[in-house]
């Protein structure tokens, strides 16, 4: 239930020096999502397209992703790319698949040094081939890496992850797989394309938007959200501990009250 989420907001009145230094690496978050939104809005600040604002964001991805994989959290979920984003015009679409594919080329060093490994959610078997065939590369060539796993949500939705669940779950009734009597909350859960990963404990937005935009709805139901008016190309290091820290300063309850939850 979305109104389980709690909303964290923070301003950014810590010094960023000593951010870093605030961090209890004995609680850092096991899995990280973010909703990369403001590219589009960044640009226009500064006169120009909104694929502008696309190219510029690379840097914020790879801050974050370096930021994680050198604190030790374990998942990082970026949301690249929804369903809903077809919709967009084509030229920014057609650039966006494009930026895809040189990002990804350009990145494997990068994720190789810094031993991430590379996995990705969604359709994605209905990007351009082009992008599906680089992807797919670098998933393999990453594989083996035991550090950071950076997943990538692309032609991605919260509605149709659960959907396709909820179908294969059907199947397997129809099979004589499993009972109704068999179908509960860890059934769902395993169906899903983050089955085996951690439900995310921080989720990030970026841009000031109060939204989840149809992103893992299942698996945020107890996400602690932290939302920043910072655009995404924006968005640095020192910006991701600024998060974890107000993640951490949260009391986590899962429905109990506090009390019990200090016992």
């Amino acid at each position: 239930m979305m109104h389980s989420a709690k909303f964290l907001y923070l301003a950014g009145n810590f010094g960023v020096a000593s951010m870093k230094e605030k961090i209890d690496l004995s609680n850092l978050p096991k899995h990280i999502a973010v909703i990369m939104d403001g590219n589009g809005r960044w640009a226009k600040k500064q006169g120009a397209e909104r694929v502008f604002g696309h190219r510029s964001a690379i840097e914020a991805v790879r801050e974050v992703t370096e930021g994680c994989a050198e604190l030790g959290v374990g998942y990082l979920t970026l949301y690249a790319f929804s369903t809903e984003n077809w919709g967009r015009p084509r030229f920014e679409v057609e650039a966006l698949m494009q930026l895809l594919v040189t990002t990804i080329s350009n990145e494997i060093e990068t994720l190789m040094k810094n031993n991430v490994r590379l996995q990705s959610i969604g359709e994605v078997n209905q990007l351009p081939n082009r992008c599906h065939n680089k992807l797919k590369e670098a998933i393999e060539l990453t594989r083996e890496n035991s550090g950071l796993t950076l997943i990538l949500a692309l032609n991605y939705s919260g509605r149709w992850e659960i959907t396709e669940a909820v179908k294969r779950i059907a199947k397997m009734a129809q099979r004589g797989e499993l009972t109704l009597e068999d179908i509960d909350q860890h059934t769902v859960a395993s169906q899903l394309t983050t089955r085996g990963i951690p439900d995310p404990e921080l989720l990030i937005r970026t841009s000031g938007e109060m939204r989840i935009s149809n992103f893992l709805l299942w698996q945020i139901a107890y996400t602690e959200l932290y939302i920043t008016q910072l655009l995404w190309p924006d968005f640095r290091r020192e910006h991701l501990y600024e998060a974890i820290v107000a993640y951490q300063q949260r009391e986590r309850r899962f429905g109990k009250i506090s009390e019990q939850v200090k016992s």
